[in-house]
């Protein structure tokens, strides 16, 4: 089968077992097997290897996602593949027996405007009960568009779309931002026949109260994809504006009991807004409670978190409009910042003479394909000789100057001139840098991908919340090769990365 199966996992113990399951039905099931399976790495500080369950044979392998969320771990996933086809599956499921048959039946002959196939989710319920509040929203996967719990795209669609945009941390939303933009262009989308299993996760009495961060996420989506995204993406309105109501009586409430307290006018507004909050709030929790199972723990959660979710959905909503206040359609990178010595330039120690700049072979033509891409380009150096008195600040502007007559115009140059010991915000692996080339640039960190040869110029792109590409030289580590999310061989190869996740017009 031409395809690649994707898997992104942070390695929780609690799904050790599950990812064993899915595993062994992917390499043993009936039918053809995938040509690949690759188990995405996204733990934060991933230490040790990620151990593989024993039923991982030689189709699979793992790559580092450097713990950057749910769309840069696919994202690391498929840039790593090279099958027509990339399928998407999350850790947490279990697919049908035959699952690798049918999805390879399901992609057969497939027309080219064709560019995804989402499989079909069935979430088991309690037979014994009416399903908690969580367990239905749970069970909303099954109609939900487009979920990556089981969806595949061509590769050659998720590269001319530049991927899943990283600006989503979690695992929401990102699957249906893709979905449009596919749509946008031109490509379709099929429904196939294979099936998957997702169990409901356990969770904990503040559950729903946390999913409400998913409001800044939609924030996102409507600056993205305008005011009929919802429509667009088959969603709900949402109790968005119910819990602005509740909020603002709830405010209101407070905000006049001072007044209250010294003039009995006051007490009318405070009962006023007291009283509209309390039948907002009982509304919602009624409206959850009803449908069951009517527990006496499960009605407590229910009217407590009823209680506290207006106010958690406006926080992050207002996040969200801070936070994506310039969000613009994914393209993947717009900036790409260089490390300079060793990356763009031989490293001469502590040089200072721009007669001894020498570009490394293919800076030129790597950084032109750039530009020609409407791609921005800077350079982000760490150059503690000022600081130690070997070099002043003009003799690296002087290098700097002689390094863009080599390789053309650099649009943005930040250079730390403190030594390691000087606890600077700007000296990698410290983002400092990278973040103050981005807001002279107009764009935010995550628009950036930073390319360098060791690992703190990786460490502080992923500090910034950048994409970070590692071309190893004779100076770089093992140990920082093995952590980096992603690596190239050279200077070109990386640049491929960058504009192979990239949607040119």
């Amino acid at each position: 089968m031409n395809c690649t199966v994707v898997i992104p996992t942070i390695g929780r113990e609690s799904l050790r077992v599950t990812l064993d399951t899915l595993l062994a039905a992917l390499e043993n099931g009936p039918g053809c097997a995938p040509r690949e399976i690759i188990v995405v790495d996204d733990r934060q500080a991933p230490g040790a290897p990620l151990p593989l369950p024993p039923s991982a044979g030689h189709e699979t392998r793992v790559v580092r996602s450097g713990g950057r969320g749910p769309a840069a771990a696919r994202n690391a996933g498929w840039r790593a593949a090279a099958t027509e086809w990339v399928a998407f599956l999350d850790d947490d499921i279990v697919p049908e027996p035959e699952w690798p048959a049918r999805l390879a039946a399901d992609l057969a002959d497939l027309p080219p405007e064709v560019g995804g196939s989402q499989g079909r989710v069935t979430v088991p319920l309690p037979d014994d009960r009416p399903p908690t509040d969580w367990e239905r929203n749970t069970a909303g996967l099954e109609s939900a568009a487009w979920i990556t719990a089981d969806m595949a795209y061509r590769r050659s669609v998720l590269a001319e779309l530049g991927g899943f945009d990283e600006r989503f941390r979690r695992a929401y939303r990102e699957d249906a931002d893709l979905a449009l933009r596919a749509l946008d262009a031109g490509h379709r989308l099929a429904r196939g026949a294979r099936r998957t299993t997702h169990p409901v996760r356990p969770a904990g009495f503040w559950a729903s109260v946390r999913a409400q961060s998913g409001n800044a996420d939609d924030v996102l989506m409507w600056r993205v994809h305008g005011s009929s995204w919802r429509d667009r993406a088959s969603e709900g309105r949402g109790l968005l504006r119910r819990h602005v109501l509740t909020t603002a009586a709830g405010l209101l409430a407070l905000a006049a009991t001072p007044v209250a307290l010294r003039d009995r006018r006051g007490t009318a507004v405070v009962l006023a807004g007291a009283g509209a909050w309390t039948a907002l709030t009982a509304r919602f929790a009624y409206e959850r409670i009803r449908p069951g199972p009517r527990t006496p723990g499960e009605v407590a959660k229910m009217l407590v978190t009823s209680a506290v979710i207006p106010s958690a959905a406006i926080r992050h909503r207002l996040r969200g409009l801070a936070v994506h206040r310039r969000a613009r359609g994914w393209g993947g990178p717009q900036v790409v910042l260089f490390d300079r010595d060793d990356t763009l330039i031989r490293d001469v120690p502590y040089n200072g003479d721009p007669a001894r700049v020498e570009p490394v072979p293919g800076a030129r033509g790597a950084l032109d394909r750039l530009r020609r891409h409407g791609v921005r380009i800077g350079v982000v150096s760490n150059q503690s000789g000022i600081a130690k008195g070997r070099i002043t600040t003009g003799d690296v502007r002087r290098v700097n100057a002689r390094v863009e007559e080599f390789l053309g115009r650099i649009d943005v140059w930040e250079f730390c001139p403190h030594d390691g010991g000087d606890a600077c915000e700007c000296r990698k692996p410290r983002p400092g840098m990278i973040e103050r080339a981005a807001e002279r640039l107009g764009v935010l960190p995550s628009d950036c991908a930073v390319i360098g040869d060791i690992g703190g110029d990786i460490e502080a792109a992923a500090a910034a919340g950048a994409r970070g590409i590692l071309v190893p030289t004779g100076r770089t580590r093992r140990s920082e090769i093995a952590l980096a999310p992603e690596t190239a061989p050279t200077l070109n190869a990386a640049v491929d990365m960058v504009l192979g996740g990239r949607r040119f017009r």
